[in-house]
């Protein structure tokens, strides 16, 4: 086909696939389920467009699910996140490590697979799915400290994942030894997290200091920075996921210019990368292939869900609990064990020893693919159900300001933008009472389309925003004072709401 066609054809999927988002929305699934859809009424068994390749579906699959893992890292608020660190630390290793034991005792026990084919199902099954985890979590109202677990996870999960998938992958090698699967691991999470720890604040820290001539060109420069700590990682050998993932989470926690924008655009991007590779993935599969491995991919999935998935966090619950951090309930561990959704990286990692020659990959790529849709259909509608249930759900949970920002290079100040939310106690308030400091002023203020100066006496309304002129000094400041009478009113310091994030 042309060009034209080409393109043509793209545009209406990716139209078709933001108009499904709304159906996903409205019935609690996770939109990659359409997605795959969409990719299967495309392919073979539909429009019959041909696409058997899996060596590219690998490399634009691994490229596809950075740019994901950077989204998640930009819009993760490290605050939120800061005290469930040490718990998502624990899933993504030791929760790893014991997911994959069980999957493949319980596949080669109950399938007879041999050890190479069972450890790779249970190490591709062992990782959550970043866009399937941050789609729920963000429509579901959970607690901070347990969103933040199951966030951190996702985002952190993908690394060792990798690594192991592909020493497994080696055709023709013998497997791996624990000591081989420590010591490479090891390694490249090191290298990973040394090349965002030193690509990150740098690139913050220049970002901030330069006036760009266009503010589209800060998201376009932060993306191209977490690209850039991706590459530098698995050219030096180490975890290109690590470090993409980590260099995002701090340019995102970093108050760079445009940081709203940025993360607007990222998460554009990342939409748009999730609809090309689940719809990807879509096109590889063989529907008519997969009737043979539906079986063995039920049980595998149904082994991972009500079995290693629930052991490997009360592994991690155990251990947190020994060291005398602060300790998940079980009520939490249930949640999370529910909670551990599947999605685009278990199919794509499926790929790696499908490219690379494995024997039986194939099939171990179609019940992969059972897995996700089944299990996916399950979990993802009732979460809402089980959150209530087990009494973790915090309904209500206040949402909280955004406070966009522009460089004034010439006057060493910040212009910053601020949208008062529904249901802000900023409402009502008149500017003399936000008692901003001295460097600082309500500038101007735009309401219902009407753009006006305010005075001392002005009162703030919902959905109004304010331009706010502060000085690099004072700016955490004004940011802080205001989120406090965000949240309590102006009387907020009698309250002790100090306005962190």
């Amino acid at each position: 086909m042309k060009l034209d066609v080409w393109l043509l054809l793209g545009a209406a999927v990716v139209i078709a696939a933001i108009a499904s988002v709304r159906v996903a929305h409205l019935s609690g699934l996770p939109s990659l389920l359409l997605f795959l859809g969409f990719g299967l009424l495309l392919g073979e068994s539909g429009f019959g467009i041909p696409f058997d390749d899996p060596e590219i579906a690998q490399q634009v699959g691994l490229g596809a699910l950075a740019l994901i893992l950077a989204e998640g890292g930009l819009t993760t608020t490290w605050s939120h996140v800061r005290k469930s660190v040490p718990t998502a630390m624990a899933l993504a290793t030791l929760g790893v490590a014991v997911s994959i034991v069980v999957v493949a005792l319980a596949v080669q026990g109950l399938l007879g697979a041999d050890w190479r084919s069972a450890l790779i199902l249970g190490a591709v099954l062992a990782s959550t799915d970043a866009a399937a985890v941050f789609s729920v979590l963000r429509r579901l109202p959970l607690p901070t400290r347990l969103s933040g677990i199951l966030e951190a996870e996702s985002g952190f999960n993908d690394a060792p994942t990798v690594i192991v998938v592909v020493l497994l992958s080696q055709a023709g090698r013998p497997v791996p030894s624990v000591g081989e699967f420590v010591l490479h691991a090891v390694m490249e999470l090191t290298i990973g997290a040394a090349v965002a720890g030193l690509l990150g604040p740098i690139g913050a820290y220049a970002l901030r200091r330069v006036a760009l001539p266009a503010s589209g060109l800060y998201p376009i420069a932060v993306l191209a920075l977490t690209f850039v700590a991706y590459g530098g990682a698995v050219l030096l050998h180490g975890s290109g996921f690590l470090a993409v993932y980590l260099t995002a989470l701090i340019l995102g926690n970093a108050r760079l210019p445009h940081r709203v924008a940025t993360r607007g655009f990222a998460e554009g991007a990342a939409w748009l990368a999730q609809i090309g590779l689940f719809v990807m993935l879509g096109l590889l599969a063989s529907p008519g292939d997969m009737p043979v491995d539906v079986v063995p991919g039920l049980i595998a999935g149904t082994v991972l869900v009500l079995l290693a998935r629930p052991l490997s966090v009360m592994a991690c619950a155990f251990l947190i609990k020994l060291v005398r951090l602060d300790g998940v309930n079980w009520r939490e561990q249930a949640f999370l064990s529910w909670a551990g959704l599947r999605g685009a990286v278990p199919i794509v990692l499926a790929t790696i020893p499908w490219a690379r020659g494995v024997g039986e990959a194939e099939h171990l790529f179609n019940q992969v693919f059972v897995i996700v849709i089944v299990f996916t259909l399950l979990q993802g509608p009732t979460l809402p159900y089980a959150a209530r249930l087990l009494g973790v759900a915090a309904e209500g949970e206040a949402r909280d300001l955004d406070v966009e920002s522009a460089p004034l290079e010439q006057l060493n100040a910040d212009l910053l933008q601020v949208k008062v939310p529904q249901g802000s106690r900023l409402h009502g308030v008149e500017v003399f009472e936000l008692r901003l400091p001295a460097d600082a002023a309500v500038t101007l203020i735009v309401r219902e389309g009407r753009t006006f100066v305010p005075t001392a006496t002005t009162r703030l309304r919902a959905e109004d925003q304010l331009l706010v002129v502060a000085t690099a000094a004072c700016r955490d400041q004004v940011e802080r004072r205001l989120r406090a009478v965000s949240r309590r009113g102006k009387l907020a310091g009698w309250y002790g709401e100090r306005g962190m994030e």
